[in-house]
């Protein structure tokens, strides 16, 4: 795990005092509003319905033990005794008191943390594969790279007001677990012919009132040149993107209007002013930043356990859990635990600060101190020994974190919503309860196999709705909420926006509708095909029909 140097502790340090200072003026009545917004937006603090929001970064979704016991410190002392686990990997705490708030960044700087470009017109938090460095089929550990660009795009004088915020992420495997392709820049770690390894560079993706897959405007670019064609986009953007409309400021919408030919060129132009500049990055460089990522101390005899297997075998909801959050791992003996934050009746993402306490323990006893943050709004141990996971397993159950429903329906992504939000027009967590209620029966979920259930209280899409296999989008109409479902979306590497079913509906239909979805599917399969197969296969029309009959 990368550790701050004198650099990064300096940076972080002097934020922090900026901010207390600049958080008093304000409150003194020296700064106005206006003045105060950019300031506060610069350290992650939001304005929200009924409270500030204050979003801290997870670089990469990695977390030490120490880390997670502070941020269960900071939900216990400084707000209502939980924290909202986001898709970038991130946390929020939804309300913090305004004049709280530098207490709580100087928490977290004890320990290596921060809120610095979580919002804004900047380059946010980079974000990867919650798997990295513990999957069979990753070409290598992608998190070095996210490290490197976390460093080069922290305070970066010339990318601080770019036309609007700006989303990086790093994937290298085949089976694309970090959402790339809706990202601003998306890179995947390949090897080209001659065994190089080097990125694929997708660009102009991105998720909100305008979905977009990303398209690829480099087909192989090698590791040493990682920064300096980020630069040369970073720049070619910050020159043409638009800034006087900010539903029209994203780099995707810059791709588009420009063309994606025409879009490389210009990025290639400008790449030609920077490559085999000062932000080469020689192998030695590289070296250095894998070196932090190095494998833990595994056991090198370890190896599967019969106690676990017996239990498994005599235990039918250990049995479960081992089946559907228990994932393989390179290494023989150890396994990669989920933690689900998808409880029945508790709003997706949350885990108060006895459940952070929970994990974080368990992590020191059983995973090399360390655990990461999930896309889809989960946590992961990802160094289990095999023979420790009765022991992880009755833990996690008495905290309720061991709910079996991992990619399931009930693993559904979901936003805030109008429970907190200011830009919401509809709720999110209840219509998450309704559904949890109807799809109540595991052996049902079990059954319908993955299908990945997205939802969205507006059309800033922070819940992934546009790309879900059934997405669930909030609107308003005329003060009441109403919601409008897609169907076949994906984030991986078959990346897809859904399709539009119909007619909204109301908020009282929104459960029997995925209900009469999921029937269709179910009399349509074939064999073990997943619900975004089927959708594939047979279209829209028998969907359609089913609901609007």
């Amino acid at each position: 795990m990368y550790q701050y140097d004198q650099y990064d502790q300096t940076i972080v340090d002097e934020r922090v005092a900026q901010f207390r200072d600049q958080t008093r003026r304000y409150l003194a009545g020296e700064l106005g509003e206006d003045e105060f917004r950019p300031l506060r937006l610069q350290n992650g603090l939001y304005i929200q319905r009924f409270a500030p929001m204050l979003r801290v970064a997870v670089p990469y979704g990695l977390l030490s033990a120490e880390q997670l016991r502070k941020l269960a410190h900071i939900a216990d002392t400084y707000d209502k005794g939980y924290g909202h686990f986001t898709t970038r990997q991130n946390i929020q705490y939804n309300w913090p008191k305004l004049e709280t708030v530098p207490d709580i960044l100087e928490e977290l700087s004890s320990v290596q943390m921060h809120a610095i470009q979580t919002s804004g017109n900047c380059i946010r938090n980079t974000t990867s594969d919650h798997l990295a460095g513990v999957a069979a089929d990753e070409l290598e550990d992608p998190r070095p790279y996210c490290e490197i660009i976390r460093q080069w795009s922290t305070l970066h004088p010339e990318f601080a007001y770019l036309p609007r915020k700006f989303k990086i992420a790093v994937s290298a495997a085949p089976q694309d677990r970090a959402a790339t392709r809706v990202h601003d820049i998306g890179l995947h770690l390949i090897e080209n012919d001659a065994g190089e390894r080097g990125f694929k560079v997708f660009v102009g993706g991105g998720l909100g009132r305008t979905p977009v897959i990303g398209p690829v405007i480099r087909e192989f670019l090698p590791k040493q040149h990682l920064l300096s064609y980020l630069d040369a986009i970073l720049r070619v953007y910050n020159q043409l993107g638009r800034r006087d409309n900010k539903y029209k400021a994203r780099i995707k919408i810059l791709v588009r209007e420009t063309g994606v030919e025409r879009f490389a060129e210009l990025v290639e132009a400008e790449w030609d002013h920077l490559r085999d500049g000062e932000l080469t990055l020689p192998d030695s460089e590289l070296r250095r930043f894998e070196a932090y990522f190095e494998p833990p101390a595994y056991n090198a005899s370890a190896s599967d356990s019969a106690d676990t297997e017996r239990r498994a075998a005599n235990d039918p909801k250990f049995a479960a859990w081992m089946t559907h959050n228990v994932a393989d791992h390179k290494v023989a003996g150890y396994r990669a635990v989920f933690v689900s934050l998808k409880a029945p009746g508790e709003a997706p993402g949350d885990a108060t600060g006895e459940q952070m306490r929970c994990v974080a323990d368990l992590a020191d006893a059983h995973s090399f101190g360390e655990l990461r943050v999930t896309h889809d709004q989960n946590l992961l141990l990802a160094d289990v020994p095999h023979a420790d996971l009765p022991t992880v397993f009755d833990a996690l159950a008495a905290q309720q974190l061991a709910t079996p429903n991992i990619g399931s329906i009930s693993d559904m992504i979901c936003c805030p919503g109008l429970d907190f939000c200011s830009l919401a027009n509809a709720g999110s967590i209840g219509v998450a309860n309704e559904l949890n209620a109807v799809f109540d029966d595991l052996d049902e979920q079990y059954n319908l196999g993955e299908l990945k259930l997205k939802m969205s209280g507006c059309m800033n899409g922070c819940g992934h709705h546009s790309v879900g296999h059934i997405g669930i989008l909030g609107v308003d109409k005329k003060g009441e909420e109403w919601y409008q479902l897609t169907l076949g979306g994906a984030s991986t590497q078959d990346a897809a926006l859904g399709d539009r079913l119909g007619a909204s509906v109301s908020r009282a239909d929104v459960a029997g509708t995925v209900r009469k979805l999921v029937d269709v599917y179910v009399r349509e399969r074939e064999g073990d095909e997943r619900f975004l197969d089927t959708y594939r296969r047979i279209g829209m029309q028998p969907f359609r029909d089913e609901v609007y009959a």
